[in-house]
């Protein structure tokens, strides 16, 4: 069960309208780093948790409905950023207007890197959209929910950088004061979210007790010999990256970091023929000569 106050968590306010902005906002609606993706990552994180117990449970599911507040609080600095804006598209208005310029593509201001969202005034009514900068829809692809709880947790803290990495753009990108703090009040709140999945991994036993993801699998079933081994791909005879992933103790403890300039060790595939049915050339469905062991 969910339940609604009608205040925000934190005061919005813009006291300079901004169309162009309004759109950047859109990206941390509806965008892969947006508050859309951790509010339903969260939650399908938490209705599929099995133990222990409900801590990691309910964490998240304070976490999922508090970004929740944080979608609410962006749609409402998307609509007090379109007060005011122009709701038309003529062209003689476009001209006068460089908002609606902005709209149209065609004339702008140097700083105006994009016009605002054509469906701000379409199909939203001057209100937020569950979608992105560029008004394509949110489809939940970046949702990630395997049922590992280490894993999920390593996401999450993903998931939260990239947020807060948007959010700092967006700050430096936005002018009014209003919108300034609201970025202030997320990134601080990014920063909490990064630090609270990360102190869950190390209550789960940190990262020597957790790696490898799912640390359930016996490694013995591992071909080990490469469990540990970076792999160098260059043919130019590059030495070994000074890298910590190249020599030393791996991050669990349980091998050490080598590094190998590899050399293939499967035969280059030969496929059999097309079928005949498949709707491939005729000389597509010719048997391919063996040769040097190959099928």
């Amino acid at each position: 069960m969910y339940c609604h106050d009608q205040r925000l968590q934190y005061p919005v306010r813009a006291e300079k309208p901004d169309p162009i902005f309004a759109r950047q906002l859109q990206q941390a609606i509806g965008g892969v780093e947006g508050e859309i993706r951790v509010c339903l990552q969260y939650f399908f994180q938490a209705w599929g948790a099995r133990g222990p117990g409900n801590t990691y449970r309910d964490a998240l599911l304070h976490t999922a409905t508090e970004e929740i507040s944080h979608i609410e609080m962006l749609a409402t600095a998307v609509a007090l950023n379109l007060e005011n804006a122009p709701a038309t598209l003529q062209e003689t208005t476009a001209q006068a207007n460089p908002i609606v310029g902005a709209v149209m593509g065609g004339e702008r201001p140097r700083h105006v890197a994009e016009g605002m969202l054509h469906r701000h005034i379409l199909s939203s009514g001057m209100a937020a959209l569950p979608e992105n900068g560029d008004g394509l829809p949110f489809d939940c692809s970046h949702v990630y929910a395997s049922g590992n709880l280490v894993g999920d947790m390593f996401a999450n803290v993903t998931a939260e950088a990239t947020g807060r990495t948007l959010a700092v753009r967006l700050f430096n990108a936005a002018h009014d004061p209003g919108m300034q703090d609201m970025l202030r009040f997320l990134s601080a709140r990014d920063t909490m979210h990064q630090q609270q999945w990360l102190a869950v991994i190390e209550d789960l036993g940190g990262l020597r007790e957790s790696l490898p993801v799912p640390n359930s699998f016996d490694q013995s079933k591992e071909a080990q010999e490469f469990s540990y081994m970076f792999v160098g791909t260059d043919r130019n005879g590059t030495p070994v990256p000074p890298g910590r992933y190249c020599e030393g103790p791996s991050m669990d403890g349980r091998g050490q970091f080598t590094f190998k300039a590899f050399e293939p060790l499967g035969e280059e595939p030969v496929l059999g023929p097309a079928r005949p049915d498949s709707g491939a050339q005729k000389e597509q469905m010719t048997e391919p000569p063996v040769t040097h062991g190959k099928i």
